[in-house]
Formats: structure tokens, sequence, C-alpha cells
């Protein structure tokens, strides 16, 4: 079982000028060399030499930051194979031995070959004993929801959601900030399966697609509306200001173009973390993510 790494406990300083997170490179045999991972010069400058496997590359705060425990985790993440299928414990599974956050997560694809996929959910209700069948005999793929995936497309993964990424997909992953993964099978890499708390805590009924979700406003899209946060699509165009709740720090990603935030210059694939109000100017397609259910009213004003 994964358990939570000391970068994702993380928390900011009190300050008023917003804090680009630091790039930190995970290798992955999984992973994408530094020159495919189709984002062009943000990803050959991430990673200086081009033999390194990009698997996964986490956003976090730089240890002179370090405060407590962050609500959030932003990942960016390259595949040329195919990962496990997996799933994520909920808030309070397992009792009083078992973990006491969850973990919801979302992905918005960045960059992904023809013929992408991503597994979310199950085709039809599975009895808990026909997973573990699948998960053993390597028949589990046939059971998923497999949805193709194009740049801009959003997916929500529950807790409790059994689910796979596929090869050729670059996309930023917002969860929350606990990094618990029981997986079902894994195409014969050798890693420990967890089966009997992935099946403890797996949704095993077929996969619905998720309401539709009210636009705050003309220049916000709601992508994800909660319980655990709430991710929106945002347009900047010209210049605006983001202005988080105080009890609600808000993770900022890049995914294109370029301007500047508090003074500052950013670009392509950057994540910054805002706790007071920030002024942007520049011509950028953004996501924020922030803790909670509901839109904050104020966060975004042009």
């Amino acid at each position: 079982m994964a358990t939570q790494p000391e970068y994702g406990v993380t928390a900011m300083l009190q300050r008023s000028r917003p804090l680009r997170l630091s790039p930190q490179v995970v290798p992955k045999p999984w992973g994408r060399l530094a020159g495919e991972t189709g984002l062009g010069d943000w990803g050959r400058r991430v990673v200086d030499g081009g033999e390194t496997r990009i698997g996964e590359i986490i956003h976090h705060m730089p240890i002179a930051a370090m405060r407590g425990e962050a609500q959030l985790l932003v990942k960016t993440l390259f595949t040329s194979q195919a990962l496990s299928v997996q799933v994520h414990p909920g808030r309070g599974a397992g009792g009083e031995a078992g973990p006491v956050a969850g973990k919801d997560e979302a992905w918005v694809v960045l960059a992904a070959e023809p013929g992408a996929v991503i597994g979310l959910g199950l085709e039809t209700d599975c009895a808990p004993e026909r997973l573990r069948a699948a998960a053993l005999d390597g028949s589990i793929g046939a059971l998923l929801h497999w949805h193709p995936c194009a740049a801009g497309d959003v997916f929500f993964t529950p807790a409790g959601t059994i689910h796979a990424i596929g090869a050729g997909v670059t996309l930023f992953e917002f969860q929350q900030n606990f990094d618990v993964t029981y997986r079902l099978y894994d195409h014969g890499r050798g890693r420990s399966l967890q089966l009997d708390e992935a099946l403890a805590v797996a949704d095993c009924s077929a996969w619905a697609p998720p309401a539709p979700l009210a636009a705050p406003s003309s220049r916000r899209q709601r992508l994800v509306g909660g319980p655990s946060f709430v991710l929106e699509r945002l347009r900047l165009s010209g210049g605006a200001t983001v202005r988080p709740e105080r009890a609600r720090p808000a993770w900022l990603a890049v995914v294109s173009g370029e301007g500047h935030i508090g003074g500052e210059g950013f670009g392509s694939g950057d994540v910054w973390f805002c706790e007071d109000a920030a002024e942007l100017h520049g011509d950028a397609e953004l996501l924020v993510a922030y803790a909670g259910a509901d839109p904050a009213a104020a966060l975004w004003q042009d």
C-alpha cells in the first residue's frame, strides 16, 4: 500500500504574494521522455537530459514554506504505458484501523495520442467475487468503462471508483492530499496488489455520468463541484484578479498561454498557490482548485 509522501504534507506560510510551486520529477517505467510529453518546450525544460522517463511531476511547496497539512495536491502525469487498475479509499474507510481521510481526484487532459483511453468505473454492476477473479486472471480490463480522451476532457474520480489511465496521455491531476492507492491489477509489473483492501472500498455498481454543473459566471466553467473540492476552468484575457476565500486557498494551474501573476511571469505547466488576492495579466487558459463543495462567489473578478 502506498503511504503519504513527505512532499504532500505541506502548506503555505502566511504571505501576501502567490507562490510558484516547485516541480518534483518522479521517474516511472510507464512514463515518457522529456521531449515526448506532448507539451513542447515546457516538457523539455522540466528535465535536462532527455533520458529520464517522467511519470509524474508533483507540484509541491518548498521546504521553507511547510506549515501543517495542505488540503489538495496537484500533479502532472505522462503515460507511455497503461497504469495499474486501482481504487482509492473514501473518508473513514477501514474503520478505526484504516484511513481517516479520503481521496477524490480529477483529471484534465492536456494532450492525448489517437486512440488514448481512460478507464473510469465499471460497465455493469459487478459482484466483488467476480472482480477478484478478474483481477487475478488479468481480465479486469474488460469490466471497466473505457472513455476515449482528448485535450480538454475532464474526468472526476470519486473515492471508491475503480479506474485506470491508458497509454499516451498527459494530464493535470487534482486530488485530496491523501496518497493511498489500492492496486487490483498491474499488467505483470511485479508490484504488490491489495485486493482485500481494494474490494472493501470499491464501488461495484455501473458507472454513471455526473450531473452537469452550473457555471458561476461567463468566465468560469465549473468542472468538479465537490464535495471535497471544486475545480474550475478560467479564461484570462487581459487583466483579472483571483481572490480566494481565506479558509480556502487556491491552486492555480496553467494549461496554456502566458502572463503575470502578482508581478511574476507564468507559462504553461506552472502551478501556483494563492492564499490572498492576486492580480493577473495575460492571455491564458487556467485551472483553479480549492477545497469545499460550493463555488467561491468572488473568486474571479475581471
